[in-house]
């Protein structure tokens, strides 16, 4: 690290950095005022040379909505939605299962699936959806429910314990949790913000039962709407504990608070200066979470590309068809193609890699100019992402 980029107030973090030692919540709050965004970077950049070295990485993936019909009605949600209102949608479970079928000759490795808290669907409505998706492919890996979505299905619809909950949905097909639900853990903001909803202790409790059955999980925090930096640094804390206590996390995901069609649309978006910050401080910090995804439905994929020199080591996916961020107005595409994740990580200076659910990566061949990127895979007898 060049200490000639880092200004003196914050070189004894660079220091710690360098030696691979913890840094402190005040240091962290001492980043987040920091205005050197490039001494941020420079940071940022060397703690993840150290973790992953010169790689970055996405994974072909199809993302599913499943239904936005939610019993919460959250400030900063727009995407839940009453049985009766306009833009309610509800997909059956063929369809969702068909829609999975009519990506998987395409490459895709995962299928990540969230949804609102639905009043009445029942049991086997959920379990059926999950049999249907392994049924479609063994290797496939089925990645949803939010820990608030775990919740639910535990308390309103299963009536079983969280554990026994988690350890059915596994049975049935479940590979790994999705990171989402997290927002901001304070608990006065969580008053303003999404009152009603679970608890932090609540969500980290579903995660901690998670890991300790052996599964895996990213986490995230939707940050940029009324939380300060020290409530920040108090989620990015809550987070590294369970992580020292658990080891179960694979990474961890920030997104950005879109305001235009909430009712808080009063608050500004955040800035591009204020992500790159959150990314670098967050790669720093979270020295025991190996990996950091820069979410480019929220940021953008060119400010996306940007972040792979504060900290970010993978571009999350491919998708496909994305609702929640959307519907609160962001302009950003649905999808992207893996040939465009490749480019714009080239274009960053680094290697592309396509990953797996785990972020491990795959032993793939990279696409050429022109590819599609895709290729065969001779042990599956179909297409697969390169």
């Amino acid at each position: 690290m060049n200490q000639s980029l880092i200004p003196e107030q914050l070189r004894p973090i660079a220091e710690k950095i360098e030696a691979r030692q913890r840094i402190s919540d005040d240091d962290a709050l001492l980043l987040y005022r920091s205005t050197d965004l490039n001494a941020l970077g420079v940071m940022a950049s060397a703690v993840r040379e150290q973790k992953n070295g010169n790689y970055a990485s996405y994974i072909h993936n199809r993302y599913i909505n499943y239904s936005n019909i939610c019993v919460l009605s959250c400030q900063f949600c727009a995407f839940a939605a009453k049985k009766r209102d306009a833009h309610a949608f509800e997909y059956a479970s063929d369809e969702i299962i068909r829609a999975v079928a009519e990506a998987l000759p395409l490459g895709i490795t995962e299928v990540h699936m969230v949804g609102g808290l639905h009043p009445t669907l029942k049991k086997d409505w959920y379990l059926n959806l999950l049999r249907g998706l392994r049924a479609l492919d063994p290797a496939l890996h089925i990645k949803a429910f939010t820990a608030i979505e775990v919740r639910h299905l535990a308390q309103r619809i299963f009536r079983l314990p969280i554990r026994h909950t988690l350890e059915l949905l596994r049975d049935t097909g479940l590979d790994s949790i999705t990171g989402g639900g997290a927002e901001i853990f304070d608990a006065g903001v969580r008053n303003k913000l999404c009152r009603g909803k679970e608890t932090a202790a609540e969500w980290l409790d579903v995660h901690r039962t998670w890991h300790q059955m052996g599964g895996r999980s990213t986490c995230t925090m939707l940050y940029g709407h009324i939380e300060s930096a020290a409530q920040r640094v108090d989620h990015l804390r809550q987070l590294r504990e369970l992580q020292d206590a658990t080891h179960g996390f694979t990474g961890f995901i920030p997104f950005a608070f879109e305001p235009q069609t909430t009712i808080l649309s009063h608050i500004k978006p955040a800035t591009a200066f204020d992500q790159l910050r959150n990314l670098a401080v967050s790669r720093i910090y979270l020295d025991n979470i190996d990996h950091l995804t820069a979410y480019w439905v929220s940021m953008g994929l060119p400010l996306a590309q940007v972040s792979l020199s504060y900290g970010v080591d993978d571009l999350h996916g491919t998708i496909m068809e994305e609702k929640i961020f959307h519907m609160a107005g962001a302009k950003t595409p649905q999808e992207q193609t893996v040939a465009t994740l490749q480019r714009v990580i080239r274009e960053a200076g680094r290697e592309p890699v396509q990953r797996d659910s785990y972020y491990n990566h795959l032993l793939t061949s990279p696409a050429q100019p022109g590819e599609s990127g895709l290729r065969p895979n001779h042990a599956r007898g179909e297409l697969v992402c390169a």
